[in-house]
């Protein structure tokens, strides 16, 4: 089983997304977005941009 992409409205009614785990635990959540299909895109957007991004350490200011 894979992970998955979840879209969902928000009780601000903003579409949302969370990525789920093949467990189903939630890995990540988008922002609100103000229509489904801005949501579906920044879903593409991470699947498009982001398949091999690397990991960086940061320390807050």
């Amino acid at each position: 089983m894979t992970g998955k992409f979840e879209v969902y409205i928000d009780s601000s009614g903003k579409y949302r997304f969370r990525l789920k785990a093949p467990n189903g635990e939630i890995i990540a959540v988008g922002q609100g977005y103000s229509s489904r299909a801005a949501c579906l895109n920044g879903i593409e957007s991470i699947k498009k941009n982001a398949p091999t991004a690397p990991v960086e350490e940061v320390k807050e200011l």
